[in-house]
């Protein structure tokens, strides 16, 4: 498995502490940036490139409708 590189990571994001990373990939369409056991930022490069060539769609957000409840 490829992933981006450190430097990469930091580029794209500018931070550096992962989490932070993860949560601006994330934000910026990349579901799948995760961090590792080891405290390592993931993000597969075949999963970058497909995000940015427009072939992977954003899910939409799941949402619940109101529902009253009755007592």
């Amino acid at each position: 498995m490829l992933t981006l590189s450190t430097e990469e990571l930091h580029e794209l994001t500018g931070y550096a502490m992962p989490n932070k990373i993860v949560a601006e990939l994330r934000r910026q369409g990349f579901m799948r940036a995760r961090v590792s056991r080891l405290g390592n930022v993931i993000l597969e490069r075949a999963h970058y490139e497909a995000v940015c060539a427009g072939l992977v769609a954003n899910p939409a957000p799941k949402l619940q409708t109101p529902r009253l409840h009755s007592s």
